[in-house]
């Protein structure tokens, strides 16, 4: 994929992931914002700092982030 098929996607992404009204949605685009950006560093040769951003980025706070989802209220108590 090109570089500039990659920033879109992420920019998308991003996007995406503010606008969305569902939380639990915004988590998934959030994850796959931060796969997007770890394929951009290994295109640009910083597979390193690819693999962390997989790792951390999509999959633990994905995951944390999911938990905290779950945790929370759908509706405000009065």
């Amino acid at each position: 994929m090109g570089l500039t098929v990659l920033f879109v996607l992420a920019i998308v992404m991003a996007v995406l992931a503010l606008e969305v009204p569902d939380l639990l949605a915004s988590v998934a685009l959030l994850s796959v914002f931060s796969l997007v950006v770890a394929l951009l560093y290994a295109v640009l040769g910083a597979v390193d700092v690819g693999f962390n951003e997989a790792v951390l980025g999509a999959g633990v706070t994905g995951v944390f982030f999911v938990i905290v989802v779950a945790r929370t209220r759908r509706r405000a108590e009065r």
